[in-house]
């Protein structure tokens, strides 16, 4: 009965308290003397054991909850990192600029000598060889002697000159002896004409005497000093002496005779040695008649080794496109000239040789190596004072190493173009821990 007293009470304060708030602390303290709960408002208690009412740190926490879900979401495609973290990781960072994209095509090749930079050295006259000044391998300059041959035949021509030329002078001297006694009428006429066709004819002779050592690569001035010198030091004589000369600058890359050997007789080797410059050499392609209107002499052409896995590397450009194919390969002949300064490209290596056939230039270009695919879009991330930001981008054109960026990126922002595949993995991190 006293239990059924205590709840009728308990009623009718909860109808009041309900109204008037004042009352409704007296009935909380109640319910919490017999184990219950009171939530204000309410049209009854909730026995939860619990006040259901938050405390300050349980407000706080659904504040601080509320606010990171926001926060998440406005930081999507964000990366947080600092410089230390940038740099331990390799990434590079870049401003994006324009520049050029090209576009290839690879043909193999050969390495040969340029014809133009390739010379032999001939005896020209017959003789034999007295001396060789150079051996294989070593290095000579344009109209340096490279050997010297003992000629009679060269002994006859320069003979033939010296005597012409002693007798060019004794008939100038019976000239001019002729027309002095002409002029003062102490000679003939017929005595004068006779001394002025004797002077013109010697000196016809020394002429065609003349342009014979000229035949020779003799020069009749220095014939006639080496005559003077020769006569001042009777044992010795330069007259059946021979000097050959390097036709330009270069290496010894072949030697075909030996000291004594007989040359210049047929049968006789024609050529002493064999000099090239290598300081340029050319690459011979043979291009497919399906790609030849696309190859314009001075394209660029980067070159590799076949064999060595593009380790080397060089840049030449093309001189020569044969207007004529091949009847066998169909196929035309052209012709690139590489700088060899180190002697690196030797003839006979095969090469691989990349073509330029198309170049553009464009306002906006990224290297491959910037982009990333997140979602099926394409995108890069750009550098921000915090980290990086995820950027999608439409690409245009693209070369074999870099791509035409037509939207989202403009000149001068900076983005990571080395590495980015790290950044990517670091925003599937993040995703992957907000999701959870």
């Amino acid at each position: 009965m006293r239990l059924l007293i205590s709840c009728l009470l308990l009623a009718a304060g909860i109808v009041v308290g309900a109204a008037v708030p004042d009352v409704s602390g007296f009935v909380r303290d109640s319910l919490a003397a017999i184990g219950l709960t009171w939530a204000a408002g309410k049209p009854g208690p909730e026995p939860t054991g619990h006040d259901h009412d938050p405390g300050p740190a349980q407000a706080a926490a659904h504040e601080s909850h509320g606010h990171a879900g926001h926060d998440a979401h406005a930081e999507a495609g964000v990366i947080r990192m600092s410089p230390e973290q940038v740099a331990a990781q390799d990434i590079t960072v870049a401003p994006v600029a324009g520049g050029t994209l090209a576009r290839h095509l690879l043909v193999p090749g050969t390495i040969t000598p340029d014809t133009d930079r390739i010379a032999r050295v001939p005896a020209r006259v017959v003789g034999t060889v007295a001396e060789m000044r150079k051996r294989l391998g070593d290095s000579v300059q344009k109209d340096e002697v490279v050997a010297v041959l003992d000629s009679r035949e060269v002994a006859d021509a320069k003979s033939e000159y010296l005597t012409a030329l002693v007798q060019v002078e004794l008939q100038t001297i019976n000239f001019e002896r002729q027309q002095k006694l002409l002029a003062s009428r102490s000679a003939s006429e017929s005595a004068f004409q006779s001394a002025r066709a004797a002077f013109l004819e010697t000196r016809l002779r020394a002429d065609l005497a003349r342009q014979k050592l000229s035949a020779l690569g003799l020069d009749a001035a220095a014939v006639a000093a080496a005559q003077t010198r020769d006569e001042a030091t009777p044992t010795h004589s330069t007259l059946r002496r021979y000097e050959l000369r390097a036709p330009l600058a270069g290496r010894v890359v072949e030697r075909r005779v030996d000291v004594g050997s007989a040359v210049g007789k047929e049968g006789d080797p024609a050529d002493l040695y064999l000099v090239a410059d290598l300081s340029t050499v050319w690459i011979e392609l043979s291009v497919p008649t399906l790609d030849l209107a696309q190859v314009q002499e001075g394209a660029r052409v980067a070159v590799t080794p076949t064999r060595e896995g593009g380790r080397r590397r060089a840049e030449g450009r093309v001189i020569f496109v044969s207007p004529f194919l091949n009847a066998e390969t169909r196929s035309a002949r052209v012709v690139v000239a590489l700088p060899n300064a180190d002697l690196a490209w030797r003839p006979g290596t095969f090469v691989t040789a990349e073509l330029e056939i198309d170049r553009d230039h464009v306002p906006v270009r990224v290297p491959k190596a910037a982009l990333q695919t997140v979602a099926g879009t394409r995108v890069v991330f750009v550098r921000t004072p915090d980290g990086f930001a995820m950027r999608a981008v439409e690409l245009g054109r693209s070369d074999d190493e870099a791509y035409a960026v037509t939207a989202g990126l403009a000149p001068g922002e900076a983005i990571a173009v080395a590495n980015s595949f790290l950044l990517k993995a670091e925003l599937g991190k993040a995703e992957a821990g907000h999701d959870d």
